[in-house]
């Protein structure tokens, strides 16, 4: 399983993440703390209480029990509020029990010593279930009330309900309170985020100027942490321009070095009688049509990585055509380009692709050439999506010539192929423009057209100018 792609979007998580679990934790801390707090504020009033009610009574007159607790809370007066305080004698000592008017004549069940131990300051606490089902809590101990040893049990009961109520009040406050610290944090984090991650964001708008071909390397301010990444990257594009450069500089040495032997060679041909002359002069055209077309390849190889390779589309083709027009006057040639077109191509490769197509189209056509450029779909049939945003441009080429037959598609980019030895031609220009589409990563492929002839479609990388 994968995280999120996005790096604002993976920070953003984490953070997120990181804060509900803390707010989780810092919520259940709190709370336990305060039931803590709560439960030992409720026993310390439970304690203060009973010993109120001791202070408040005494044995009187008849050798009964006297007094009447005043423990300032109302609830000690009014019924089955679960709030209550009991004396009961204990041993010899016969007198009648007093209880709160709370209690009424309703008994609380006194659980064994056995059960519920006194602790060392001779109290004990246990919960139970009054009359009236309400969960109380009973503070309970035994005091000697006269020289004489007459002794009472005095117990006072509290409800735990009400301190349960008290809790879950508290939570609730608790937890709005954290929901709306976590939404605000996440409001924080998620604007702290965007904000610092605006460098990365400034260094992809640079590289997609540097692809559009409207800068050559990264510029503008970046803070210390983004600016090694920007250098190596800066340095990468001056390596890349110095190797092309290099590439080009050896590809002109080398065509200048075989020009003046092929030169020389075909020269010789023509002094010669007609069929060896032919003969050596077919295989020199022949050497010269390769050796182009291995420097081409050679050149293209060395800057087909280049981020900064690019061509205007319109004013090549619309050259292109005025060219074959000129050549071809009786011909007619229909030029459709799509607005903003722009190859990721030098130039050269452009027009040595559509010129060998526009001039075989001439060659063979009826009465005119159509050529077209627009958006493709996609890459290639076969090729896997790149790891970079690339899109890609369909050239088409057609004419209402007399076209190919189906078993001779495969065959006509076949280097040296030629179907008709009536005219001129080397049956090299389709292997060519195959070759040339193969080392940018497109596709070329032969089909009969809907006018009758040949339609050459070609699928070349490009670059657009609305870069999301």
């Amino acid at each position: 399983m994968t995280g999120p792609s996005s790096l604002t979007a993976r920070v953003l998580l984490l953070a997120t993440l990181w804060s509900g679990l803390a707010l989780v934790v810092i919520a259940l801390v709190i709370s336990a703390l305060y039931r803590q707090s709560a439960e030992r504020a409720f026993t310390d009033l439970l304690r203060a209480q009973l010993y109120n009610v001791i202070n408040s009574v005494s044995i009187g007159e008849g050798n009964n029990l006297a007094g009447n607790p005043q423990l300032g809370d109302l609830r000690y007066s009014q019924p089955e509020t679960g709030w209550y305080w009991i004396i009961e004698p204990l041993g010899t000592f016969a007198a009648a029990p007093l209880s709160s008017p709370s209690l009424g004549v309703s008994k609380i069940a006194v659980p064994s010593i056995l059960n519920v131990p006194f602790n060392n300051r001779y109290e004990r606490f246990y919960p139970v279930v009054d009359a009236f089902g309400n969960n109380v809590l009973v503070a309970e101990t035994e005091v000697v009330l006269d020289s004489q040893g007459r002794a009472a049990r005095f117990r006072v009961a509290g409800n735990l309900d009400a301190m349960e109520e008290d809790i879950a009040t508290f939570n609730r406050s608790l937890y709005i309170a954290l929901v709306v610290f976590g939404l605000g944090s996440l409001v924080v984090n998620g604007g702290a985020i965007l904000f610092g991650l605006q460098p990365l964001d400034r260094a992809r708008r640079a590289l997609e100027r540097i692809r559009r071909g409207d800068a050559e390397r990264l510029e503008g301010e970046f803070p210390r942490e983004v600016l090694p990444l920007v250098n190596e990257i800066n340095a990468l594009i001056e390596s890349n321009r110095r190797i092309v450069d290099r590439a080009r500089m050896q590809v002109g040495n080398l065509a200048h070095s075989l020009k003046t032997p092929l030169a020389v060679l075909l020269n010789e041909a023509r002094s010669l009688e007609a069929t060896q002359g032919e003969l050596m002069r077919s295989q020199a055209e022949a050497m010269q049509a390769q050796v182009q077309s291995y420097l081409n390849r050679a050149r293209i190889a060395a800057q087909r990585e280049s981020v900064l390779v690019r061509t205007e589309v319109e004013p090549v083709l619309e050259r292109l055509v005025r060219v074959m027009r000129r050549l071809n006057p009786e011909r007619e040639f229909n030029l459709s380009v799509s607005p903003g077109a722009v190859l990721a191509m030098e130039q050269q490769d452009v027009e040595e692709t559509v010129g060998n197509l526009l001039e075989n189209a001439a060659r063979f056509c009826r009465t005119g050439v159509w050529l077209r450029v627009a958006a493709a779909a996609g890459p290639p049939a076969g090729e896997p999506a790149d790891t970079i945003r690339r899109t890609w441009l369909e050239v088409v080429v057609e004419d209402d010539g007399p076209g190919l037959e189906p078993g001779q598609l495969g065959e006509a980019t076949k280097r040296g192929r030629r179907f008709d030895e009536s005219r001129p031609g080397a049956g090299l220009g389709l292997s060519i423009v195959s070759e040339i589409a193969g080392e940018y990563q497109g596709s070329f492929e032969l089909q009969r057209s809907e006018k009758g002839g040949l339609r050459a479609t070609l699928l070349l990388p490009s670059v657009t100018k609305d870069v999301a």
